[in-house]
């Protein structure tokens, strides 16, 4: 009898857990259940909209989806439809594969007021999340504060910069169009606590920040090192000599007629956002860095901004029916083992950070602890799932349901774009 498993959550560790069960002696069934209608997680919602070759990943992810053993349950909202519980009782294994759906706190004083969002609910508003496409902001300032030195921050950045014209062939919501190009914005500014040594951005992210239509960066040359200092592997030092060279030539940039610019501030601590019941701008510190600590300089300087956007990583979501560390903001688990038939992969078991690849190692190591935990199948999974979805009435969409949305989101696309992007229930229920 096949051993029966169900996968919650259907982002790449997800479908990478999915691959590589697929590849195992032992025969599964696999069953991916999502809380959204549509699948490939933070491929779908997070990769930027101006960076469809990353998102191609998602034609591997569907091959996945295609074989016999596997099955796709969107729009089931597990902890809600049906509990972890049901699914240990119906499932010879669980995997939780739910990511990180939360910003990281941000403690910094006056962080409640309006015009204050993390990078998570942003790239989610302007990726057509269904949880964020209705959050409530005003973008038409003259100039945004991005928090933040990761490739998350320059992705913010780049997206609200660049013109009408550079976004034509993403699948930017016509929503977030609107809102960005019709903005009066003319200057943002990243700031980074720490230099630009220890920036986590990637060299090709930052070097399209010089290749834009009608923005500029502007650097410091000042804040740039000659040479990368510090103990480090070979590869990383190779990536962040290319961005101090980056850098290096960005400072040299001359002024420019381009109407908006892009400014790198690095050593910079904000200690407040000024204003009153809205943001109006940000107080902030000079830093440097001793023995790797950020230490404060007691200088202080104030920039105006209208919009604060803080890109300082992800948190998890506690799942109930599944051990939770408010701590670290995972769920607990050894190496992705939770505990016997039940399993955690991806940024829901380990920290959030890594490219989408990263979740193959996760994926491989669960596989193997579901291989050894369990030999033989002894519960009946899908059939039983979906005895009690139908008795609560819950309207699950199937793999090849999702393909017939997919193919008239490409089919509605105008002006180049790959897609445009079905954004609610009710508009995805009208296609099926």
């Amino acid at each position: 009898m096949s051993v029966s498993v169900a996968i919650v959550g259907s982002g790449p560790a997800g479908f990478y857990t999915a691959a590589t069960l697929l590849k195992a002696a032992q025969t599964y069934d696999i069953d991916i259940i999502e809380r959204l209608p549509s699948p490939y997680g933070l491929v779908r919602y997070g990769v930027a909209p101006d960076h469809q070759t990353t998102k191609k990943i998602c034609k591997v992810f569907a091959r996945t989806a295609e074989q016999d053993p596997v099955r796709y349950y969107g729009n089931v909202n597990v902890g809600v439809d049906i509990t972890i519980d049901e699914l240990r009782n119906v499932y010879d294994a669980v995997v939780i594969a739910i990511g990180a759906p939360n910003d990281r706190e941000w403690p910094v004083s006056g962080s409640c007021k309006r015009g204050v969002l993390g990078a998570t609910s942003f790239v989610g508003w302007y990726n057509g999340h269904p949880d964020f496409q209705d959050l409530e902001f005003d973008l038409d300032v003259s100039t945004v504060a991005v928090i933040g030195n990761g490739n998350v921050a320059i992705d913010v950045a780049r997206v609200l910069v660049k013109t009408r014209n550079e976004m034509i062939e993403s699948d930017l919501p016509d929503y977030a169009s609107k809102a960005i190009h019709n903005s009066r914005l003319d200057t943002v500014q990243v700031f980074g606590r720490r230099g630009p040594i220890e920036a986590s951005f990637t060299n090709v992210e930052l070097r399209e920040m010089g290749q834009l239509e009608d923005c500029f960066p502007v650097v410091d040359g000042n804040q740039i090192p000659e040479r990368v200092l510090g103990e480090m592997s070979e590869r990383d030092y190779r990536l962040k000599e290319r961005n101090l060279a980056t850098l290096k030539e960005f400072s040299l940039l001359k002024y420019s007629t381009l109407s908006k610019r892009v400014q790198f501030q690095f050593f910079s601590l904000p200690r407040e956002i000024l204003g009153g019941d809205r943001v109006e701008g940000l107080r902030l510190e000079r830093t440097v860095i001793s023995n790797n600590q950020v230490e404060g300089t007691k200088q202080y300087f104030d920039i105006e901004c209208g919009l604060i956007i803080y890109a300082l990583g992800n948190r998890g979501a506690p799942l109930s029916g599944v051990p939770y560390d408010k701590k670290s903001s995972m769920i607990k688990n050894l190496d992705g083992r939770v505990s016997k038939g039940l399993y955690g992969v991806g940024w829901a078991a380990r920290n959030p950070v890594g490219v989408i690849s990263t979740n193959r190692q996760d994926a491989m190591r669960v596989c193997g602890h579901i291989q050894s935990d369990i030999q033989v199948g002894e519960k009946p999974g899908r059939s039983t799932l979906e005895k009690i979805l139908c008795g609560r009435n819950v309207r699950w969409i199937t793999f090849d349901q999702w393909k017939q949305v997919d193919d008239a989101e490409v089919v509605s696309a105008t002006h180049g774009a790959p897609r445009r992007k079905f954004l609610r229930l009710e508009d995805i229920q009208s296609i099926l």
